[in-house]
């Protein structure tokens, strides 16, 4: 009959352990102020990486509208001229929104009703994004109440640049040709020489 091992006395397992390298006086559940350098070395290192795209990610939603308004003005010149419109692109700056209007030619009175081509609602911007101001070639700038800029059937615009920004103060101009109706999407805060202030 073989007889079982008994249980291994204390002094022998910590002679076995020290053996494998580990020290049951010398295991501490501490990091070393060398492991916390690295680990805050690393965390710098991607936190410096980043933050070029965090700033980008802020101002795309910035860009984002701002295509956004440049290509309704756009597809409002290619209406009116190619339809013998007259068409305007209203500016709401007391709620920070546009929409788009026709003259209808063929009322017995004519005025201008909202577009249902383009868009039945009028585009609101997103509480980060602001209209600053509007300036129209024979108006003026303009920052509160409402102010528009007309298509005309003939193939031209009123000259306009508006003044988009957000709330860490970064600005986007955009530049309507009164001739051709191209829209001309500027970073910062630019107004071109004989527009008036």
């Amino acid at each position: 009959m073989k007889s079982r091992p008994g249980p291994v006395p204390r002094r022998a397992r910590a002679i076995s352990l020290a053996r494998v390298g580990v020290s049951l006086s010398s295991a501490s559940p501490g990091f070393t102020l060398l492991e916390l350098a690295v680990v805050i070395f690393i965390m710098g290192l991607m936190l410096s990486i980043t933050m070029p795209y965090l700033g980008g990610f802020r101002q795309a939603e910035l860009r984002s509208q701002a295509r956004r308004l440049a290509g309704r003005a756009t597809y409002m010149f290619d209406e009116a001229s190619g339809h013998k419109l007259v068409m305007r692109l209203i500016f709401d700056l007391d709620n920070n929104g546009y929409a788009a209007a026709q003259l209808d030619p063929y009322a017995l009175q004519p005025v201008f009703a909202p577009d249902k081509s383009v868009s039945e609602r009028p585009v609101m911007m997103p509480a980060a994004i602001r209209i600053r101001d509007v300036t129209i070639e024979g108006i003026g700038t303009v920052n509160r109440g409402t102010v528009w800029t007309s298509f005309y059937p003939e193939g031209y615009v009123d000259a306009t640049v508006v003044h988009l920004d957000d709330q860490s103060g970064d600005v986007m101009t955009l530049e309507i040709s009164p001739l051709t109706g191209q829209v001309a999407i500027i970073a910062g805060d630019v107004m071109p020489s004989g527009m008036p202030r």
